[in-house]
């Protein structure tokens, strides 16, 4: 902290305050840890019951139990005030979560292969009705207007 310019403070006081603002830096910086780390397990709680609500019939139902045994521990962890335990129990909720990504893919993945096989037999009848032209216009504009 540097203090410039005219001041009606004494240099004792200014030093005083100095010492008092490196004194709590520490103590501000583990508050704002753990109001980040707070905020970001309440966020994740709510993106993942979010995601859990809005495609709960994608959702295989044993990944489903365990993202939402392990949001539940989250939820108790962000009751408490210990940062390191709500820390942790984010981890496991964003490790968890990433199955659902993976259940959700892999079932998109399977429908569309499923898809795809029904298709492949009307694909092949409809390319051979396939013909290629081209189109010739023989005739030509008249007269010397041009654009």
């Amino acid at each position: 902290m540097t203090v410039t310019g005219g001041s009606s403070l004494p240099k004792d006081e200014v030093d005083r305050m100095r010492q008092e603002a490196e004194q709590y830096a520490e103590e501000d910086h583990r508050r704002r840890e753990a109001a980040e780390t707070r905020n970001q397990g309440e966020q994740l709680v709510y993106q993942t019951e979010k995601f859990l609500k809005d495609n709960e019939d994608k959702v295989p139902a044993e990944v489903k139990t365990e993202v939402e045994t392990a949001v539940a521990e989250l939820k108790d962890k962000l009751k408490g005030e210990d940062t390191a335990e709500i820390r942790t129990a984010t981890e496991k909720v964003a490790a968890v979560s990433q199955k659902l990504g993976q259940a959700m893919y892999a079932d998109a993945q399977a429908a569309q292969g499923a898809a795809g096989a029904a298709g492949d037999g009307q694909q092949a009848k409809a390319d051979d009705d396939v013909v290629d032209a081209e189109i010739v216009d023989e005739e030509k504009p008249k007269g010397g207007a041009s654009a």
